[in-house]
């Protein structure tokens, strides 16, 4: 059988999406060789390619994926040949027909679960995990606090609007269209704001009475950085966890003093899994949310794995709402 990869050989557009033959290999120590049935799709993949995050060329992309265990390395003992699994997980790699990876990140996907779900949800659901139950203002959140959450109809922010419901929490949503926040809306955010056509952080403070949200979860960076600043209640937390607008600037301390003793921090999915027993609990506790049907995953688009360049084009462009995978 010959396998295939999507590859880039230089930073830069779509353009440098390649499918090319690869030959897979075997696993090594600690590793799996996983045949896939979905891969995910996410601006990490973006930045990657486009040079925003550096990264050894030439490089297969793509951080999520799903499908059955081949074969395990020695010391692998989670995992077995036929094993239904998903994950995501460090190096990328996940823009094949199969690949051979660290087992530590894979987890057994469960029966109720299907391929393109799971390729479609670990790494946004496991994003919203550590964002929900980890990155937490002081005193946690508690049923009835309210939470803003940028970009909410993107893959992880349905996803966040979903869980927020059902932890009690007042989540409201931005996002760039009025269709996008009914989606919101219908996925559980209490209130949605179309900051193209409002001020968001003016809405949010006549939502919460003027006194500001506990937590800002946001992922859009410059576009959004001072108006979240400004969301936010005394004490309060700004979550950056990505930059789909460009880099947040540099900013002085002084400035959190100013905006009510708040807190800022910049954190990131690896560093959360980055041994199998913490990814296990919070893959745990997604998979919980998935099966309960708490948690839906909406999975807007599907494209081939030679449609690479196109799926990159339609993110970058905002086309698409909820996730997107590629199918091998």
């Amino acid at each position: 059988m010959s396998d295939k990869a999507v590859v880039i050989n230089a930073q830069g557009g779509p353009e440098q999406l390649q499918l090319v033959e690869v030959n897979v290999g075997q696993p090594g120590p600690g590793e799996i060789r996983i045949r896939h049935a979905a891969c995910g799709l996410n601006f990490i993949d973006v930045y990657q390619r486009n040079g925003a995050y550096a990264m050894p060329l030439p490089a297969t992309l793509g951080m999520e994926g799903a499908g059955v265990v081949e074969a395990v390395g020695e010391g692998v003992t989670h995992l077995k040949p036929g094993d239904r699994a998903a994950y995501a997980s460090q190096p990328p790699g996940a823009y094949a027909t199969a690949r051979v990876m660290p087992a530590k990140c894979v987890l057994k996907l469960p029966d109720a679960i299907s391929f393109e779900t799971g390729a479609a949800m670990m790494l946004k659901g496991l994003t919203v995990q550590y964002l929900l139950r980890k990155t937490l203002p002081q005193g946690g959140l508690q049923a009835g606090d309210f939470v803003l959450f940028h970009a909410a109809a993107g893959g992880v922010g349905l996803i966040a609007c979903q869980w927020a419901r059902a932890l009690g929490l007042q989540l409201i949503a931005t996002a760039g269209s009025d269709e996008k926040c009914r989606l919101a809306l219908d996925h559980g955010a209490t209130h949605a704001i179309n900051y193209r056509t409002e001020d968001f952080a003016a809405r949010v403070k006549d939502i919460t009475g003027g006194r500001g949200v506990k937590v800002v979860y946001d992922s859009v960076g410059a576009d959004t950085w001072e108006g979240s600043l400004n969301c936010l209640a005394p004490f309060g937390l700004m979550a950056s966890f990505g930059a789909a607008s460009g880099a947040v600037p540099p900013i002085a301390v002084g400035t959190l003093a100013a905006k009510g003793s708040i807190y800022l921090t910049r954190p990131t999915l690896f560093t959360h899994i980055a041994t199998h027993e913490s990814t296990q609990a919070m893959g745990d506790d997604l998979f919980a949310m998935v099966a309960s049907g708490q948690v839906k995953i909406h999975i807007d688009r599907r494209y081939a794995l030679a449609e690479a360049a196109q799926a990159h084009r339609d993110l970058e462009a905002r086309q698409i709402t909820g996730s997107a995978v590629l199918l091998p």
